[in-house]
Parts: C-alpha cells; sequence; structure tokens
C-alpha cells in the first residue's frame, strides 16, 4: 500500500475541501521528511567507507635497457706527418787547387754541365813550372853525382884504414861528406817532386761523376793555392732535408718511404737514407735525410713539403659509440651500480670506422657500444651475445 493511502484513511477530507488541497499538504510533509530521513543515514555511509582501508599506489618497476658493450683496444694505427725542409745535394766536393800563382789557360765546364770522373774542369798556365822543373831536375843531377863521388871516397878511404894508410880523423871527415852529399841530393828529389806535383795539378779533373754546382772563376784569373774552383754535387744526387718535430723522429726507421711535393705540384716518393741523431735545442727538430730518385725535378736549395707515414699505438672504439653532448664528445660507460655513466673523452683521429681516444677512458673501461638516445643514470644490462 503506498504511504500515502493511510493518511487519506486518517485524516479523510472535509466536507467540501477537495483532494486536490489535500494532497499538496501531503507533499509539503513529505518534502520534509525526505531530507530529515537523509541526514540521519548520512553518518552509517561515511562509517561504512571509513571502515574499508584504501590499497597503497605500487610505484612502476623500471625499464632496464639492454645494451652491447665494448672496450677500447690498442692497435698500431699508421700516422702522416707533414713536414718541410730544404732539398740539398747529397754529397758536395769543393774543388781547390795546390798551386798558387798561376794564370788559368781555360776553364772548360759551366754551372749545370754534367760532367764525368777525370774530365778536365780548368787548365793553369804551366810555363814557369816546367822551366823550374828543368831547374831542379839539373840540381838533382848535380847532387847524384856529389853523392856517389862522396860514396866512393869513403870507400876507398875505409880500405885503406885497414892498413894504417888513412888516419881516423880523414875516415870521419869523408864519412861527413858522404852525409852532406846525401842530405843535398834528398833535398834535391823533394824539389822534383814538388815541381812534378805543381805540374800535375796544373790541369784539374772532376774528383767524380756529377753536376757542377758552383763556379767561381774566368780565364785569365790568378788563382790562390788554396782557393775553391768549383763545387761538385757528387753524382748530381739530391736529398730532402726534412725538418721532423723530436717526438716524431724516435718513429721513423732508415728506409721507409716518404712522399714529397714538387714545386709543380707532382708527388715524389723518396726512402730515408740516414736519420740525424741529435736533435736542435732552438727549434726541437730534428733532420731526416731523404734520398730522391734521379728524375725528380728538383733544384738544390728548394723549400718543399711533404709527409712521413709513421705507426703509432693509438687507443680506438667504434666510432658509433661516441656521442656528442652540448658540443663535448662523451661515451657512456657502465658504473658499478648497472647504470649508464656519461664520459667526456678526447678524441684523436678516425678511420674504417674507428675513432680514437685519447683521454677519458681506457682499455679495461666497459663502453656501450651504440648509446644513440640513451641517458646518464638510465639501468642498463648487456644484451645476450653482445
Amino acid at each position: 500500500m503506498s504511504p500515502v493511502m493511510p493518511l487519506f484513511a486518517e485524516f479523510p477530507p472535509r466536507a467540501g475541501q477537495s483532494v486536490g488541497g489535500l494532497c499538496s499538504l501531503l507533499s509539503m510533509v513529505l518534502c520534509l521528511a525526505l531530507p530529515a530521513q537523509a541526514a540521519g543515514t548520512a553518518p552509517v555511509a561515511e562509517q561504512s567507507a571509513a571502515a574499508v582501508p584504501a590499497a597503497p599506489i605500487q610505484p612502476a618497476a623500471p625499464v632496464v635497457r639492454a645494451v652491447s658493450l665494448v672496450k677500447p683496444r690498442f692497435e698500431q694505427w699508421s700516422e702522416r706527418v707533414d713536414v718541410q725542409g730544404n732539398v740539398m745535394p747529397w754529397q758536395e766536393i769543393r774543388i781547390n787547387t795546390d798551386t798558387g800563382g798561376l794564370r788559368l789557360t781555360s776553364v772548360q765546364v759551366n754551372i749545370g754541365d754534367s760532367v764525368t770522373r777525370g774530365q778536365t774542369l780548368a787548365q793553369l798556365d804551366t810555363t814557369s813550372v816546367e822551366a823550374e822543373l828543368a831547374s831542379v831536375n839539373a840540381q838533382l843531377v848535380e847532387a847524384e853525382a856529389t853523392f856517389a863521388q862522396a860514396d866512393a871516397t869513403l870507400s876507398r878511404a875505409n880500405r885503406l884504414a885497414t892498413s894504417g894508410g888513412v888516419s881516423k880523423q880523414e875516415l870521419t871527415q869523408y864519412e861527413t861528406q858522404k852525409q852532406t852529399a846525401g842530405a843535398r841530393l834528398a833535398v834535391a828529389q823533394a824539389r822534383v817532386k814538388t815541381q812534378q806535383i805543381k805540374l800535375a795539378t796544373a790541369k784539374l779533373v772532376a774528383p767524380d761523376d756529377g753536376v757542377i754546382s758552383a763556379r767561381f772563376v774566368d780565364e785569365g784569373d790568378i788563382v790562390r793555392s788554396g782557393s775553391e774552383l768549383f763545387r761538385l754535387i757528387r753524382q748530381g744526387k739530391l736529398e730532402w732535408h726534412a725538418e721532423v718535430p723530436g717526438e716524431t723522429l724516435l718513429r721513423i726507421d732508415p728506409g721507409q718511404e716518404a712522399v714529397i711535393i714538387s714545386p709543380l705540384g707532382d708527388e715524389v716518393r723518396g726512402h730515408v737514407r740516414r736519420i740525424s741523431p741529435t736533435i736542435d735545442i732552438k727549434t726541437r727538430t730534428g733532420l731526416v735525410y731523404v734520398e730522391l730518385p734521379a728524375s725528380a725535378r728538383f733544384k738544390a736549395g728548394l723549400l718543399v713539403s711533404g709527409s712521413l707515414t709513421i705507426q703509432r699505438r693509438a687507443l680506438v672504439l667504434p666510432a658509433k659509440a661516441v656521442q656528442q653532448s652540448e658540443g663535448n664528445a662523451v661515451v657512456f660507460t657502465v658504473g658499478a651500480d648497472n647504470k649508464a655513466q656519461a664520459v667526456p673523452v678526447k678524441l684523436g683521429r678516425s678511420q674504417d670506422g674507428k675513432q680514437e681516444v685519447l683521454s677519458g677512458v681506457n682499455d679495461r673501461s666497459r663502453v656501450i657500444q651504440d648509446a644513440t638516445g640513451l641517458q646518464a643514470g638510465v639501468p642498463v644490462k648487456e644484451a645476450a651475445g653482445s
């Protein structure tokens, strides 16, 4: 039965009162009763909700990234060292004369001429030398005769001395005469030898094959003893005197190849002939002597550039292991807590997909091979089969 019906039964409408008015009255009563009922039941609902504890919120498990690891390793890398140096003669001979006071009657070569061993370069006037030689030859003949006479006299005196025909004093005198004659003979022989040498050296010849690099005399000049007449590049060979930093000098070996750039832009290949045993204390460089091929179009005195290849021990990583962070090179390593760590590194050269690392890591570091998109502090683990 509807809850309104008892009200109708208990309070029937009076005569003249409409049923609609009674319904309005009942509606007001119901409106007042419902909020009170709701207010009375609310504490019960709240107590029920408070009686059930809320479930704790569990934090999300961190994502561990699987990575491939690599250790830096040492390799022997070829390194090109660019240097400069002068082109110089392999050997340069100074051609002097030992004869002084003579006039040059002919000069048969000029700068740049190629000559062979024994070829005549210049001729001195030998008229006075020949005359002097004739004079000393005559003196030599006289000295030889004097010595022969003194020797014969001494021999005769020795025979007479055995029979008492010559006194000891006379015998001593004859011995002295022979010694004096012998000394004069030696002087005459030396004078002849001197003039013969002058005559022989009056013709200047090339001591070896080569190229005339300098000439200091002309026909008609009177030369002095010991004066320099020509310079000869022996066998026409040139070499490059490369000025190499001292620390690099220690890594160069005789026989290794060098590349020289000619003034015409051509590449010329030579080989290290020898290495200077000392380093200049001012420039801190040492000379490397590089033999140039005969076909090379160089001139002595040219300053040219070139390069030498040395072997150097390098600590290398795969190039993809190196990342850039704010303009600096970094690699990611695995720390003791198995989290990625960003390590700044200093780089050297790169070749064949490998990068040289000069500092920051060593050959025991565990480096993440491909750290693209990786952030420092991210948990990592080594991927299976890496």
